[in-house]
Formats: C-alpha cells, sequence, structure tokens
C-alpha cells in the first residue's frame, strides 16, 4: 500500500468501518496512534478496530478517565491508551504502555503526550473534521506497517 493514504469519511459509521479493515492486520508490538481534536471520532475508529477482534456488542468507551481499558481479541490483545491527561512522558509507563507491547498491540489517542517517545514501527492515523461535515483520515505507515495493505 503506498502511503500515506487520505481518505474521506462522510460519516462515523465510515469511521468505525475504517477500524475493523484496521483489525486484520494488527499484530503483538503494534501501534496505532490516533492523531485529531476533541470529537474526531478517535474513539469511533477504535470501536470498529475491537468490536471487529471481539464481538460486534463489545463495549468500548472512551478510557479518558480510566486512561487504558484491553480487551482480548482473536490473535491479538488490545490495550486502549487515552493520554490526554498524561502530565509527563513518563507516566505511559506506569500505566503499563510498553508492557502491553509485549503481549498484545496499543491503540493509543493523544499520542503527541509521549513527546517523541512513540516507537518508530507504528500506524499514525491523523483524523480532522472536514468541511462537508464528515471526517478526512490521513493515514502513515512506518516501519513493518510500510508494507502492509489496511484494504479499506
Amino acid at each position: 500500500m503506498p502511503w500515506p493514504v487520505t481518505l474521506d469519511l462522510p460519516t462515523p459509521e465510515d469511521v468505525e468501518r475504517l477500524g475493523a479493515a484496521i483489525a486484520p492486520v494488527l499484530r503483538v508490538g503494534d501501534v496505532v496512534a490516533l492523531h485529531g481534536p476533541l470529537g474526531a471520532g478517535k474513539t469511533t475508529l477504535t470501536r470498529g478496530l475491537i468490536r471487529t477482534l471481539t464481538s460486534p456488542d463489545e463495549e468500548v468507551p472512551s478510557p479518558t478517565f480510566t486512561l487504558v481499558q484491553s480487551y482480548d481479541g482473536a490473535g491479538v490483545t488490545v490495550a486502549h491508551f487515552d493520554l490526554y491527561r498524561l502530565k509527563r512522558p513518563d507516566e505511559a509507563e506506569e500505566i503499563g504502555l510498553w508492557e502491553a507491547l509485549q503481549d498484545g498491540a496499543a491503540v493509543i489517542e493523544w499520542p503527541a503526550r509521549l513527546e517523541g517517545s512513540l516507537p518508530t514501527d507504528r500506524l499514525d492515523v491523523e483524523i480532522a473534521f472536514s468541511p462537508s461535515g464528515g471526517r478526512t483520515v490521513r493515514l502513515t505507515g512506518r516501519g513493518s506497517w510500510s508494507s502492509r495493505d489496511v484494504g479499506y
């Protein structure tokens, strides 16, 4: 897949379907870094990814207050991190981010809070509001992701 890829997604359901398309290529040790403003659809994308790996009715709330939620998916455990409330990058270690990557994959909302300590091998997903009311999503595969096809 040639990176980066830019998609126009008119509805929240389209954003959720993109998450579902990412799920089958997710591996142990992977990071999906979600960038975008409040309300852009980061949790919606994560919901599609996690429901594809678990069950269609899996409850997938934003972990804003818990900071992390873990899900046992088919083939890989996924830890969903929301770093919005972190004050220092080293707090990511305290909530188990690096540990989660040893046994599973991580979806990270607000990855900029890590101030440059994200793994270089990752999928960056930038979600922005589009003028039409939908979302514009830019996917950039780095490291091993550069040879994967998300297939959306």
